[in-house]
């Protein structure tokens, strides 16, 4: 158990003994939230616990923190102070960070891990693009986050499954075989008109112009439904297949491709609908199948099978969505554009219908990434005038500054996307500031082997020898390393992630500016060659999450 685990487990204990001795009263105590104050001179941790529980005992919060002062003993505390309001300054015993930096070396490359999702089924659907053309930067934000979430919960403890929702049917695809089969008669020098609702894209032209040079004219001579179909599963199988490459290059994979035609031809969609009617949610009116989603809330009740026989887009999500409970998931995990702000009520009142508890879906939205070049907006591709594609970004800044970049800001906000700064080797780029403090580390274990240093034999070094600021501060923030994992997860946000490896690449790069670590005394030399090595691990580890690389040379 590390230290801050101890620490809220004996201000737990102190909390109980005052409530036993009648100091104050409350069915259930709050969380014990522990922070590192700003200024060294308020402690190690804080907390403002006394405070949270007066509200509920309605006591005063400096009686209840000095009744848990009082009753609060441990072998690695030092002292505790009650301040301001409240609050509850901890001072623990320098000994403390000696068996926290063994404890971390211990672990070895899973420490941060942790059981807080115990397990949990989680299904986590991302990107989920239609296969009629090139990935965006839009996706690449979503590729990144998702795949950063899915990193994130395995590390701690839940069980994810990763799932790309191919939607393989309906108007999308037969517009991409339209569009297609369009450019073909054009390369022939054919009549055409090139279909309303088409794709425009320059990977269309490059489609029709691959089916020229393989098969020629012979199209010409079958009739223009079976052309048609033909070029539909051409096309879709190259799309699908540039998605995928695109991903890879990404260091994003996925443990199901789940295709929307298998609905139809399993007869899913009609199952789900006959669910809905045997329960009441789905009616007949005006011709059409209609979901009574305002009985969930929803504003107003959605059209499930239009009056001409063809379901909706909400209808495949239907059917996809009890296929996806039917597979014993706690929990799903949607993330969606902005775009798709207004669609959650809807799919929700669905599951609620089906007969499942709506809230066992976890919808996560995105907003929007605004590309900027010299200060200014880039909504084009120089190469094709159109939006810059995720292949082009790569090719512009690398996986490792796109993912970064990605996934430093919350979701929640707008992302401005310096690509002078994702480009630039310094330590205003925040993914070279910290891939760049791995590397350091890598070099300095380099320069060991060189000297004939020996090291790695934790158990047996001293750790007292660390007494300097630069190293404490290291050591703490390490000792923080799996509850931010923790947390990070069950908020469901990896740039917490980003931000904690760059703050402790700042940390250590102010501690190898203040302290030698090669050719200082042999006891102290081991030391700090031990705590570069915990300090390494956690950096590979977080970016291992984030999706990016822990260089060795920079």
């Amino acid at each position: 158990m590390d230290i801050k685990a101890l620490l809220q487990q004996a201000i737990i204990t102190a909390a109980n003994q005052a409530m036993a001795a009648g100091v104050f009263r409350m069915e259930e105590l709050p969380a014990v939230n522990l922070e590192v104050p700003p200024q060294k001179e308020f402690g190690d941790y804080a907390t403002n616990f006394a405070m949270q529980a007066a509200r509920t005992a309605k006591a005063n919060p400096r009686v209840i923190a000095g009744a848990i002062v009082d009753r609060l003993k441990a072998p690695w505390l030092d002292k505790c102070e009650i301040a301001g309001p409240g609050f509850i300054n901890f001072y623990l015993k320098p000994g403390w960070l000696k068996d926290l930096l063994g404890q971390i070396l211990a672990a070895g490359d899973t420490y941060g891990n942790s059981n807080a999702g115990q397990g949990q089924r989680v299904q986590v659907e991302y990107v989920s693009a239609n296969p009629t053309g090139p990935l965006h930067v839009g996706h690449g934000r979503g590729a990144a986050f998702g795949s950063a979430l899915v990193n994130l919960l395995r590390a701690a403890g839940y069980a994810v499954e990763a799932e790309f929702y191919i939607n393989d049917a309906g108007n999308q695809i037969d517009n991409l075989a339209a569009s297609v089969n369009a450019r073909y008669l054009e390369l022939l020098d054919q009549p055409v008109e090139f279909p309303e609702d088409g794709y425009y894209g320059k990977d269309i032209i490059e489609t029709a112009r691959r089916i020229v040079e393989q098969e020629g004219s012979r199209y010409l001579l079958v009739s223009p439904d079976e052309r048609l179909a033909v070029f539909r599963e051409l096309a879709l199988e190259e799309k699908l297949a540039a998605l995928k490459d695109d991903l890879v290059a990404f260091n994003v994979a996925f443990d199901v491709w789940f295709s929307e035609r298998t609905l139809y031809r399993t007869g899913a969609l009609a199952s789900a609908c006959d669910t809905l009617q045997a329960k009441g949610y789905l009616y007949e009116k005006d011709g059409a199948l209609w979901l009574k989603s305002t009985a969930w809330g929803d504003d107003k009740d959605r059209v499930v099978i239009r009056d001409n026989g063809v379901p909706t887009y909400l209808a495949g999500d239907i059917a996809y969505h009890k296929n996806k409970l039917e597979r014993g998931f706690a929990s799903l995990i949607n993330i969606w554009g902005a775009d798709h702000h207004g669609y959650i009520s809807r799919v929700k009142a669905a599951i609620g219908s089906l007969g499942y508890d709506p809230e066992q879906l976890e919808v996560l939205i995105l907003q929007m990434v605004n590309l900027l070049q010299g200060g200014q907006p880039v909504k084009m591709s120089k190469r094709t005038g159109q939006g810059v594609t995720l292949n082009e970004l790569i090719e512009e800044v690398g996986t490792d500054a796109a993912r970064y970049f990605f996934i430093m800001r919350s979701i929640d906000s707008q992302l401005d996307f310096d690509l002078d700064l994702a480009k630039s080797r310094s330590n205003e780029n925040p993914v070279y500031y910290v891939q760049y403090a791995h590397a350091r580390i890598a070099s300095i274990f380099r320069q060991s082997e060189e000297a004939g240093i020996q090291y790695g034999t934790w158990n047996e070094t001293d750790f007292s020898t660390l007494v300097a600021e630069a190293e404490t501060n290291l050591i703490k923030k390490l000792g923080e390393y799996p509850e931010e994992i923790a947390a990070s997860a069950a908020e469901r946000a990896p740039h917490r992630i980003a931000r904690y490896c760059h703050e402790l690449a700042g940390l250590f790069h102010a501690f190898y500016n203040q302290c030698r670590i090669i050719g200082v005394d042999q006891e102290l030399q081991a030391a700090r060659l031990g705590l570069v090595t915990a300090v390494q691990r956690a950096l590979r580890h977080g970016l291992g999450i984030l999706g990016v690389s822990a260089p060795e040379r920079m």
